[in-house]
């Protein structure tokens, strides 16, 4: 199994776009590639050509969906209420249709639109991931602190690499607490595998709630 995180940025922000690549060989998740600066085809393109190898499972930090009508999700309610239990902060958990959330929400939704549309060898699922409650609900309540302050700090970053390697993620490479959006990704898939990994699960789920709500959500 490939699994496949991604720190999305809104479609004009490349720059701040991270996909880590991991393969789960023998209850590790190893490291495989990390990829910056991409666009959406660069995305579809390498998803495609993991897919040619096995099946592929992908954890995208951004909403996958809206509320009709505006404002919150239910699992965006949840969620934030499930993150203030653990001792985070409530604002990374804006409503999709938020004026600073709206054009990652559109990419979002188009990306995954385009996936599905993929010609594949190996199934290909999606889960919406919230990387910083995988790492938040995972860590030890002594260590949160350093949850709160990894997008500024790299010492916290640096921790939280060492951390990942504690969760069985592998051969990470010593470039990846540059910057946090490489965290996330990181984390992004560590959520993905314990969603599909049927010897795993969640620390916090909602299901699918089709047609409007296409995708669980989870951290």
């Amino acid at each position: 199994m490939i699994v496949i995180g991604i720190d999305l940025a809104g479609p004009s922000n490349h720059k701040d776009t991270v996909m880590a690549i991991f393969e789960l060989q023998e209850g590790y998740l190893t490291f495989l590639k990390l990829r910056r600066n991409i666009g959406d085809l660069d995305i579809l393109e390498e998803i495609q050509d993991q897919s040619h190898k096995d099946e592929v499972v992908i954890g995208l930090d951004a909403p996958l969906s809206y509320e009709d009508g505006g404002g919150d999700r239910i699992g965006d309610k949840q969620l934030r209420q499930y993150i203030v239990s653990l001792g985070m902060k409530s604002g990374s958990i804006m409503p999709p249709t938020f004026n600073r959330m709206v054009y990652l929400t559109l990419r979002g939704i188009k990306l995954t639109r385009e996936i599905e549309n993929l010609k594949s060898n190996n199934p290909i699922s999606i889960v919406e991931v919230h990387p910083g409650a995988v790492i938040g609900s995972r860590i030890s309540q002594k260590d949160l602190e350093y949850v709160l302050s990894y997008k500024q700090e790299m010492s916290s970053r640096s921790f939280l690499k060492n951390w990942l390697g504690q969760q069985l993620l592998t051969k990470l490479p010593s470039y990846i607490d540059e910057e946090s959006h490489m965290i996330d990704a990181c984390a992004a898939a560590l959520g993905a595998w314990h969603w599909k990994d049927p010897s795993l699960k969640p620390n916090w789920l909602i299901p699918a709630n089709l047609p409007l709500h296409p995708y669980d959500y989870c951290c």
